[in-house]
């Protein structure tokens, strides 16, 4: 029931039928309340700068559109990198620094999933979640890093930051903000970032799959999704077609009991997950959990980082 309800409302936000759409109209008016305070957030906010180069990463969309491998490619070929997110789904509150240059100094608790994930995959970068971006920033600098990768951080206005939007593949037919859409800034906010990225276009995302860390190929008949992504649906296009998925709330964390209900309603099942669900599942022991791991293909031919580049080297030559 809980899963019916969570696809429904991710039906509702980005794809709606009709009568998800009167439902959509009848809430415009709170999404107009909505607006005016995103527009007066913006109106009155002074960016503050930190000597130090800043890039966010974001989407206006709620929930991903692959923001945590795009993270994850552009950050691999920089030194001294320091990724900053706000931990959705951790325990924790305040500022943690997860790991330091590839050194992993806290659990998935303290992190949250995205967090672990990064610190996993950027073994020379430092990850920190942090509720407050700014205290994020200011440690980074702290800890020597040169350049600040701000997850999600498009509606930070206070700080005076290099702006990179994701677009989808396919973007929502609901194009109102929350709580009418699935917007979460209007749609013409596109314009004020200096790159923006769109799946199919900007960039492919591949999958591959692999068992107890060895890739393989084909996978098997029977095979059961088990995610807390959001959208989860994008994920079957990946698999086949007869697959079956077991879907929680992005960001969800998994309770013994719930992968004990899973096990016993699908014993003849293998289960196959993503890497940012993996790091909260392994602590149950699973065996043969087959892992799908995304990746971005970057097209070079049609993306321009040079002004990016220009961006981070302005802030090298000011600090030489």
């Amino acid at each position: 029931m809980k899963q019916r309800v969570f696809l429904w409302i991710e039906d509702y936000l980005f794809y709606p039928n009709t009568f998800q759409k009167i439902i959509s109209f009848l809430l415009l008016p709170f999404t107009l309340v909505y607006l005016f305070i995103i527009l007066l957030k913006r109106g009155v906010a002074k960016p503050q700068d930190f000597d130090i180069p800043v890039i966010s990463i974001g989407n206006l969309i709620a929930g991903g559109s692959g923001k945590t491998p795009l993270t994850i490619e552009l950050v691999k070929n920089i030194n001294d990198a320091c990724v900053i997110l706000r931990g959705y789904g951790r325990k924790s509150k305040g500022l943690y620094v997860v790991s330091k240059k590839g050194k992993i100094l806290e659990d998935i608790e303290v992190s949250g999933d995205e967090a672990m994930l990064l610190a996993n995959a950027l073994c020379n970068a430092t990850i920190i979640v942090s509720e407050n971006r700014v205290d994020g920033i200011k440690k980074a600098k702290e800890l020597g890093c040169k350049v600040v990768f701000l997850d999600d951080g498009f509606s930070k206005y206070n700080i005076n930051k290099f702006d990179i939007l994701i677009k989808p593949k396919d973007e929502p037919t609901n194009i109102f903000c929350l709580p009418s859409g699935g917007y979460r800034e209007p749609k013409m906010f596109y314009s004020f970032a200096q790159i923006v990225l769109q799946e199919g276009k900007s960039f492919k995302r591949f999958v591959s799959y692999s068992l107890n860390e060895k890739r393989v190929n084909v996978l098997p008949h029977k095979l059961l999704l088990v995610t807390a992504i959001s959208k989860p649906k994008r994920l079957l296009d990946y698999l086949p077609k007869d697959v079956k998925m077991v879907a929680f709330e992005d960001h969800h964390t998994f309770t013994k009991e719930e992968i004990e209900k899973i096990k016993n309603e699908y014993k003849d099942y293998s289960l196959i997950t993503t890497q940012k669900d993996y790091v909260k599942l392994k602590k149950f022991n699973l065996t043969n959990v087959y892992l799908m791991n995304l990746e971005l293909q970057l097209d070079n031919k049609h993306i321009d980082f040079s002004l990016m580049n220009e961006y981070i080297n302005s802030y090298r030559k000011i600090n030489e």
